[in-house]
């Protein structure tokens, strides 16, 4: 429960600095040409609102609606959600929207996505700035990489280093690692030392990348045994750190990738345990592991002959815990190399948090065409699934990391040219420009009633997919 309100205050305080600043950018450029505002609120409000309050002399209404779903900035003389058409069929008046030069028009609607974008770069320059940047070099993972079945298809074997791409060098352990491999002709590795070059098809699926089972590339690390944890089947058995696994129920283990991988086969067997029994014959294992002779613990250096620092393998049957759990700790990337640090004076900062936040836009943008097919669709999230990418525990660090994203999400969301959102008023002033002929009145309204179905839609679709995760349906 606790985790579940962390992670909701910081939800929370993100989308609502987000939403206050998105139509901030709207309420900047109205009141700038002369445009009058009657609504200012956080959050909607159908039916009833939290509080209002009207300042003195002011024509416009702040306030604080109960429907975390957005925020809303009512200019005058201009079809939105409000669907006002009343206030249309009266005469215009110069301190309306429509009564303003198209030019005009365009800068109030593109207002809130252009703070949100240059918050965004903001926000990443502050965080690299204030935290510097940290990454894994593929370049120093000299133990390489464990590949899937399909990945050795195309003719990867493990322990490959991943040196380049098209004629680019890889450069850090991250998402767009996979982005390149995905849409690479070429790629190179370096194999027992030499610089091997395989063609690549140039259109696989990340998405298929990311979710297969194996994944398609993960760093290879030994299964090597960090911590073990009392009275855990760990313990039991005499496992200790620097230990190493070989093997789970007669299928080698080479690396901890190898061993969830068997973990997971046995999980989805015990969906199928009818009784105590089916589950308790399940849980026992048997466990080919070898101790680490090297006093020192465990080894920094790879490659290195297991005669040397380990004892003979050993075999003993344990009883997993009913979370299948062994009990120990695993060793990861961070026991062996050590990350690329990399610190930002103020003026320095601001570059590179541009560079770093067009780099996420252009990731999320070309990620969006899998959006189409039955696995992207499914993979859509709504509220359950962007709160818990908060951290669990509360860090600035990554709170303002996770804004800064979801900055540019709404910000290319709202661009879309969907009617209903900026985009699609922006995409009919466009048209008014070009032509010189403004859209309907009725069309506007009839084209916001299907823009916001739409919006309506994909909402409905995006949550229900968060209901069915937590039901394990899907």
């Amino acid at each position: 429960m606790e985790v579940f309100i962390i992670r909701l205050l910081q939800f929370m305080l993100s989308i609502s600095l987000l939403v206050l600043l998105h139509e901030g950018g709207h309420f900047f450029f109205s009141k700038l040409f002369g445009v009058r505002v009657e609504k200012f609120y956080l959050f909607f409000d159908p039916w009833f609102h939290i509080f209002e309050w009207k300042p003195k002399n002011s024509d416009t209404r702040y306030g604080m609606g109960w429907l975390p779903l957005g925020g809303y900035c009512k200019i005058a003389g201009m079809i939105d959600e409000s669907f006002d058409t009343e206030q249309m069929k009266q005469p215009v008046q110069n301190w309306e929207f429509r009564a303003k030069p198209a030019w005009q028009r365009l800068l109030i609607m593109i207002g809130g996505v252009l703070v949100n974008f240059l918050l965004a770069l903001f926000i990443y320059a502050m965080v690299l700035y204030a935290w510097g940047d940290q990454y894994m070099s593929t370049a120093d993972m000299t133990m390489g990489y464990k590949f899937s079945p399909e990945a050795k298809a195309l003719g990867f074997q493990d322990h490959d280093i991943l040196m380049g791409y098209d004629g680019k060098e890889f450069k850090k352990f991250d998402v767009d690692l996979y982005r390149h491999l995905a849409d690479a002709k070429t790629v190179e590795v370096k194999r027992n030392g030499k610089t091997v070059t395989l063609d690549m098809p140039g259109d696989l699926s990340l998405l298929n990348m990311l979710q297969s089972t194996p994944p398609f590339a993960r760093p290879f690390v030994p299964a090597e045994i960090d911590s073990v944890m009392p009275d855990s089947p760990a313990q039991s058995i005499g496992l200790q750190r620097g230990d190493r696994l070989l093997a789970v129920n007669g299928k080698p283990v080479d690396s901890w990738n190898e061993f969830t991988y068997q973990i997971g086969i046995l999980n989805d067997m015990m969906t199928e345990a009818k009784t105590p029994a089916d589950s308790m014959k399940l849980r026992t294992i048997q466990l080919v592991f070898a101790h680490n002779t090297d006093t020192a613990g465990i080894s920094r250096e790879w490659p290195r002959q297991l005669s040397e620092q380990l004892s003979a393998p050993d075999t003993a049957t344990v009883v997993l815990t009913p979370e299948l759990l062994l009990g120990v700790g695993q060793t990861s990337i961070y026991t062996y190399y050590k990350p690329t640090d990399v610190s930002y004076g103020f003026l320095e900062s601001l570059p590179a948090g541009i560079k770093y936040g067009w780099n996420v836009l252009r990731g999320y943008v070309g990620d969006l065409k899998y959006v189409a097919t039955a696995d992207g669709a499914k993979s859509l999230g709504g509220f359950g699934t962007i709160g818990s990418l908060f951290p669990a525990q509360w860090d600035w660090h990554q709170f303002w990391l996770m804004t800064a994203f979801l900055s540019i999400i709404l910000a290319f969301m709202n661009i879309l040219p969907i009617p209903a959102l900026d985009g699609g008023h922006v995409l009919f002033l466009l048209y008014e420009i070009i032509t010189r002929r403004k859209p309907s009145e009725n069309f506007m309204i009839r084209a916001e009633y299907v823009g916001f179905a739409i919006l309506i839609l994909l909402m409905v679709v995006a949550n229900l997919n968060d209901i069915l995760r937590w039901l394990h349906i899907m």
